[in-house]
């Protein structure tokens, strides 16, 4: 039905394409013809995101209507990649393959599962021209760059609505670093955000008459060290991450502004306000003498301001009947996880009202050189979703 060598010439194919966020159109266009020679029709989805960035970004879309009434699953995958890093020993856009392993740019995260579901949509169309249902298989763009700008315009702009289930490939063993296969049930969400502080300038040799933001900006940043989070049974706790304090003044004064920017992963029962109180309480134990403001940051949309955290209940019976599929195919019970940090299936799993996996191949240095996905998790994370799909579908 699917075999190795189909796996690795998709492959290859994909990642001989560079297709980091923002420049994906030639994998797109790739992506829609590779359909087209196997008789599927799909769709260029076009989206202008006009108030931040301005880009005009494309998402394939293969809608497959099996003519019966049933479900309709939602496939997702992003094409993009991120940025290309130094320390590369392969060449990132060949493909390289030594043993089960395949080297390249994206190859994990995340052509592996674009990939797999490639191959079982094909498999699948192939030999049910009739089924119960419906599938939406979405390709998208711009994963990796701001604001999951892809997926968000495809619930924006109603392309995907009444979905009763979704499948996200994302590498769910190597993002893990768990054994193949692994499901994740849930992934922490999060925001972007600011604390801008305010003082006063003064000589350096006279601090004491001015009003130092940096020298508040650190204390804060000591505080927040100290936050009691929230604890979710499956997630875990959130976490606020310092990714940049900003300060200068200049060559012999008290810096009279600073900014601390953060990224803060949040849990269930957590979203804006609880991250805005947690800030607050922080600066109150810090004594500042600035004053501040909290900045959360510019978004497109309301619902692409931040992404909200999810889980589903492994006993809902689509999230069963697909762990029954992994049993079926990969003879062993899926390792269950939950995912820490944020991805499209954050605004599948929050804002389309239905339940969502993750699961995908196994692998290692993703966002990083020597990036590598293991061909036989990717051909098993392929016969897995024929497996579902023919289980529920027909």
């Amino acid at each position: 039905m699917i075999d190795k060598n189909e796996v690795v010439e998709l492959m290859k194919k994909l990642i001989a394409i560079p297709s980091s966020y923002f420049e994906e159109k030639e994998i797109m266009a790739f992506v829609k013809g590779w359909f087209e020679s196997n008789n599927m029709q799909p769709f260029i989805h076009e989206y202008h995101e006009k108030k931040i960035t301005g880009h005009q970004g494309q998402n394939i879309v293969l809608d497959l209507d099996g003519g019966q009434p049933g479900p309709t699953i939602c496939i997702n995958g992003h094409l993009d990649t991120v940025l290309l890093c130094k320390g590369w020993t392969a060449d990132p856009y060949a493909g390289t393959v030594e043993g089960d392993r395949i080297f390249g740019l994206g190859a994990l995260d995340m052509k592996s599962g674009c990939a797999a579901t490639m191959l079982a949509l094909k498999a699948f169309h192939g030999n049910h021209s009739g089924f119960k249902g419906k599938i939406i298989a979405t390709y998208v763009s711009v994963e990796e760059g701001p604001y999951g700008m892809g997926t968000n315009a495809l619930i924006e702009d109603g392309i995907i609505h009444n979905v009763d289930f979704s499948i996200v490939t994302e590498p769910s063993a190597g993002f893990t670093q768990q054994p193949f296969p692994t499901i994740c049930l849930g992934a922490r969400g999060g925001y972007g955000l600011e604390i801008e502080l305010f003082g006063k300038a003064s000589h350096a040799a006279t601090p004491q008459n001015g009003k130092s933001a940096a020298l508040d900006a650190s204390k804060i940043v000591c505080e927040l060290e100290n936050v009691e989070y929230l604890r979710d049974d499956h997630l875990g706790t959130g976490a606020a991450c310092v990714v940049a304090v900003e300060s200068d003044g200049g060559a012999c004064s008290v810096p009279d502004y600073a900014k601390i920017k953060l990224f803060w992963h949040i849990v269930v029962g957590e979203d804006e306000t609880t991250i805005e109180k947690e800030i607050i309480r922080a600066i109150e134990r810090a004594g500042i003498q600035c004053q501040y403001k909290i900045n959360f940051r510019e978004a497109p949309s309301e619902g692409s301001k931040g992404f909200m955290p999810y889980t589903v209940d492994e006993e809902e019976p689509m999230v069963k009947s697909f762990m029954d599929s992994v049993v079926r195919v990969c003879g062993a019970e899926p390792k269950k996880a939950y995912f820490q940090s944020i991805g499209d299936f954050n605004y599948l799993g929050s804002r389309v009202n239905a339940p969502v996996v993750i699961f995908g191949a196994e692998g290692d240095n993703f966002h990083s050189h020597d990036e590598y996905a293991t061909i036989s998790s990717i051909l098993k994370t392929a016969e897995v979703v024929y497996d579902f799909l023919e289980k529920n579908l027909t």
